[in-house]
């Protein structure tokens, strides 16, 4: 960039899936103009395609439709569908691209989605949406809620007979739409052009294509899901019957080197693991068998939700090699002929066959690569740097999600963030050059008003609509004293469906609003906008979770949940005819940050911040700074993790706006969201800190064990251990070694996968046979769990002759002393027969345990551990760095197991994610706070002490108590101690309540 022009504070995200959704909000949160280029006709990419999620099997669009509603909606975001770049110019800052938006043949701004014209069109061409399984016409909406909420044409399908054209009341359609060229000048640019999935049709031996009955993974997502083409129903492509039996086949163009796929899809696994317990949702007694190699639950939560699906829902795992598939003459089952882990030929029989695909680049992608002057490295992902995944070959180019390689939803969505707080720092000069603040239109007084109550009830498919009869609930709200309208939705926080929501409250007067739908924990303040942009206060709102409350505690009574349904509906309406408006008070910010923890996570997010431009404080227990990071000495790529130690250290430590306290820890906190305030213990003493956010990035702990004779005998080591030993040129002259993986893990002390395990013993098994390739290496496993494109190395492993030996945990393997040596015992599935190994080193992957401090400062900071005893995420798909209180945040091993590539990542998206509240002019309080009654308070004192967040005081002179708004957090804990009433809380009156308590 030049020195006499200033930097763009625009950015330009190519592709509009959860990656580049979360990037676009992101930079657009932290004060940035973002130009979001999808080349299909609507964003969200494949996520919508999907039933559930795993491991929560939360609905995918009820956790996704916020997210596609809030980009539409947001002020300093521009969606361009049906765009490409053609053409990238200039430097970081300055950067010029070239767009070409291609004809839609529909005028977004004419078009209401009203389906006429669809309805009148005569051709029908496999829907793409639905993967091939049922036609769509060729105007269309790709898909229900759909952003933007108009239709297309597909002009290749297209005859032009003009049909819809007559249809068309609002004259939307223009079949002689041209297409149309545009520049726009930007100072980054964040690739997320996403992925597709692997065609099944050049596996010719696993039928796809010929028999109707092999269907990919991503077609029996649309098979179970009730927007899907059967609504639902789990049932056969070819006639219509209810599976009894069902198969998945893994790794289905993934882990295939001598077809140019030598890496691992990281998602499927998981994906049919989730696909069998679903299935077993839709039809109780279903046989299911999912047929693999490695299963590689590596994730957080994962191995947990894989043993959930074999104890509770009798998932059959079958490790195996499939040969072929074949069709039962007449009946259209399928016969799997396969290889056991014994080396024996075996054929089942089954309805029907799920493919689990696996990932590869993005159709396009290699000539978007080549348009952006980006690397790609020999499976078209893009290069990329080890310790920095988000930093493409280009400056100023970044990359984000499946670009740069396989990966599931909470690592897309890490590095999304994480891309940005590279785009942040990059533009932190430009930050609100080129934005707009929202305005919303006068509120209305609706004090002498009557109730007009509005009634909306999300269908939300399989998740509501499957258990209770929302229908009914529709019409029993019409019937309630006030309601004057009353509507069902398929998907009430759709794009679509909130507009819909917004011109109805305008169109019937409404002054009340009542929303029954999931969660009100991630939907409420959706709904709560849709009134702010009406012209109604937002807390004029009531929320009736009817998924969690009815349909989920109610599988199997529909009626019960119908009933309670309405009850919950009855007692909304009866509560929010009583509701006035609450004004919103707001609050500065603090524009710094604590960061808690000195590792690399710690230092990551550190530098992160300091380089957005906030004043940083960087707490460390340790009087070295580097964590876990100061035992690394090499990496499976082949960096340097020392000298990038070193590195980042040094600009931390000579960063202006850092301040490090080494040797000290955080011994009080408290506060709230943009201005907490903590006290640290120093070598020097006690000091006080402000700052408006917090970074957890406390690390975790190599497992110790005593399994094995560790601790008893010399030769055996842990892998951290080891790498030090090998670091120091202390294991030569090895004839034998033996490692021993899950020591310790996937236990029920210990019921987790440490993620790193495998690959650290590949790494140092490679590192042996590097110093010396005659060395003789056993690494015991139960699964390999290399993933993503690390796949590459465990190949590299098995070519120089490394020997991998699956054991059961019920054939766990037998250490034994033998003089100054060691016996290892284990059964050889293969060989069918037991081994001896005599090894010179036993080396054992014992894994990663909790931080020792993770309690106290649960406590500490007020928010949540999991079962595990890491610190738990807001979501574990869409907020995964995020507490649940605003202004919290997590990363690096605090967070779960990790590389350290990932949590360099992670540590870059919680910065980025923090930056997105420093980044505020303001912050809006908590609105339904607590108030007292002066003349009725006693002074007593008893909601002083249940307040967890000083938010009351007592004034010494009159006795009564004083509630600071800014720090109370309307918990409702001083309401329910007050022994006379004194304490009251907006929102929640007495009279509203009880009203509640008399509908019910």
């Amino acid at each position: 960039m030049s020195t006499s022009s200033r930097p763009s504070g625009a950015v330009v995200v190519i592709g509009s899936g959860i990656s580049g959704m979360q990037s676009a909000l992101d930079l657009a949160e932290a004060g940035f103009k973002v130009y979001v280029v999808e080349r299909g006709p609507a964003v969200a990419g494949h996520m919508p395609m999907l039933d559930k999620t795993f491991p929560t099997n939360d609905c995918s669009m009820c956790i996704l439709s916020p997210r596609v509603a809030d980009l539409g909606r947001h002020h300093n975001i521009e969606v361009l569908t049906l765009t490409e770049v053609t053409g990238l110019d200039g430097e970081p800052g300055d950067f010029t691209l070239s767009l070409y938006r291609h004809p839609r043949y529909v005028d977004e701004s004419r078009c209401v989605s009203c389906g006429r014209c669809e309805q009148v069109c005569p051709r029908e061409v496999p829907g793409e949406f639905n993967q091939g399984l049922a036609p769509r016409k060729v105007i269309y909406k790709p898909y229900a809620q759909a952003f933007p909420n108009a239709y297309v044409i597909d002009p290749q399908a297209c005859v032009r007979c003009g049909a819809c054209a007559e249809k068309c009341a609002r004259k939307a359609i223009d079949h002689e739409m041209q297409g149309q060229e545009r520049q726009i000048r930007a100072g980054a640019v964040i690739l997320s052009p996403g992925f597709e999935l692997f065609d099944p049709v050049s596996r010719p031996e696993l039928g796809y294509g010929r028999f109707p009955n092999v269907v990919t993974s991503l077609q029996f997502e649309r098979i179970l899901s009730a927007s899907g083409p059967y609504e639902g129903h789990l049932v056969r492509p070819s006639d219509g019957r209810e599976p009894r039996r069902v198969a998945w086949l893994q790794c289905v163009g993934s882990r295939e080197p001598r077809t140019g796929i030598n890496y691992c899809s990281a998602v499927c696994c998981m994906y049919a693991t989730k696909e069998a317990m679903v299935a077993r949702e839709h039809s109780p007694g279903l046989e299911t068998a999912i047929f693999y190699m490695d299963m590689r639950a590596y994730g957080k939560g994962f191995e947990q939700y894989y043993r959930r699906a074999r104890e509770e829902y009798g998932v059959r795992y079958v490790p195996c090699v499939i040969s072929e598939i074949k069709e039962v003459p007449g009946s259209r089952n399928l016969l799997l002929r396969y290889r056991d882990s014994g080396g024996a030929f075996r054929e089942e029989e089954f309805d029907l066959v799920v493919l689990s695909a696996g990932m590869r680049p993005a159709r396009g992608s290699g000539e978007l690569a080549g348009v952006l002057g980006v690397e790609l490295d020999g499976s078209g992902y893009c290069r990329h740097e080890e310790f920095n995944p988000v930093v493409t070959s280009r400056p100023g180019v970044y990359a984000s999600g499946t670009f740069a390689g396989p990966r599931d939803i909470p690592e897309t969505v890490t590095a999304a963030s994480a891309a940005a707080g590279y785009v942040s720092r990059l533009l932190s000069a430009a930050r609100h050059s080129e934005t707009r603040v929202k305005e919303y239109p006068p509120e209305r007084d609706v004090h002498r008003e009557p109730p007009r109550v509005g009634v909306f009830v999300c269908n939300c498919g399989i998740n509501i609509g499957s258990v209770v009869r929302v229908p009914e609930v529709v019409e029993y709200a019409r019937t309630l004293p006030g309601v004057v309208y009353a509507g069902e939705f398929l998907f009430a926080c759709a794009q679509d469906s909130l507009e819909k929501i917004r011109k109805i409250i305008a169109s019937r007067n409404l002054n009340r609003v009542v929303v029954a739908s999931c969660t009100p924990r991630t939907h409420a303040p959706l709904f709560q906008s849709v009134l702010k942009e009406a012209g109604l206060n937002p807390h004029l709102y009531e929320h009736v979770n009817i998924r969690e409350h009815s349909s989920w505690v109610h599988r199997d009574q529909p009626a019960a949940a119908t009933a309670k349904a309405k009850d919950l509906v009855r007692m909304a309406v009866a509560r929010v005819r009583l509701l006035t408006p609450i004004g919103q008070t707001y609050t500065g910010i603090n524009r710094s940050a604590l960061v808690v923890g000195g590792g690399v996570a710690g230092l990551t997010a550190a530098l992160s911040l300091a380089e957005q431009g906030y004043r940083t404080h960087l707490v460390e227990k340790e009087e070295a700074l580097g964590g876990n990071a100061r035992h690394l000495y090499y990496t499976l790529g082949g960096s340097d993790p020392q000298r990038y130690l070193r590195e980042l250290t040094e600009k931390v430590t000579g960063h202006p706006l850092i301040r490090v306290y080494t040797g000290s820890t955080v011994v009080e906190a408290g506060g709230y969201p943009g201005n907490y305030h903590s006290r640290i213990k120093t070598p020097a003493g006690e000091m006080a800190i402000e700052h408006g956010a917090v970074v957890i990035a406390t690390g975790a702990r190599e497992a110790r064990t005593e399994e094995y004779l560790y601790g008893k005998h010399p030769a055996v080591v842990t892998q951290r251990e080891l790498e030090e030993r090998l670091h120091r040129g202390e294991a030569n002259d090895l004839g034998t070694v033996v490692m021993i993986q899950c020591v310790g893990s996937r236990t029920d002390q210990r019921p987790y996968c440490s993620r790193i395990c495998c690959s650290q013993a590949i790494k140092n098994a490679l590192k042996l046979k590097e110093l010396d390739p005659r060395v003789r290496i056993f690494i015991l496993y139960r699964d390999i769990r290399v993933y993503g494109l690390n796949e590459q190395y465990y190949t590299a492993a098995r070519q120089k002759g490394i020997i991998f030996i699956r054991y059961g945990v019920e054939q766990k393997p037998v250490v034994e002393a033998a003089g100054d040596g060691l016996v290892v015992r284990v059964a050889d599935p293969v060989l069918g027969a037991e081994l001896a190994i005599e090894p010179d080193l036993l080396v054992l992957s014992t894994g990663v345990v909790p931080g020792e401090d993770n309690a106290r400062l649960s406590q500490l900071f007020k928010v949540p551990l999991n079962g595990d005893g890491f610190f738990l995420e807001a979501h574990m798909k869409l907020r995964p760095v995020d507490f649940a209180a605003e202004g919290m945040y997590l990363c690096g091993l605090a967070h779960s197991p990790g590389l350290l590539g990932e949590c360099i990542t992670q540590a870059n998206a919680a910065a980025m994610r923090a930056v997105t509240l420093l980044a505020r002019d303001r912050l809006a309080n908590v609105a339904e706070t607590a108030t007292v009654d002066e003349e009725i308070c006693a002074g007593c004192g008893m909601c002083l002490k249940v307040c967890d967040y000083q938010a009351r005081s007592l004034d010494p002179v009159r006795r009564v108590v004083e509630v600071n708004a800014a720090l109370c957090q309307g918990c409702g804990a001083c309401v329910a101690a007050c022994p006379n009433g004194a304490s009251r809380q907006k929102g929640y009156e007495k009279a509203q309540l009880l009203a509640m308590l008399e509908a019910v």
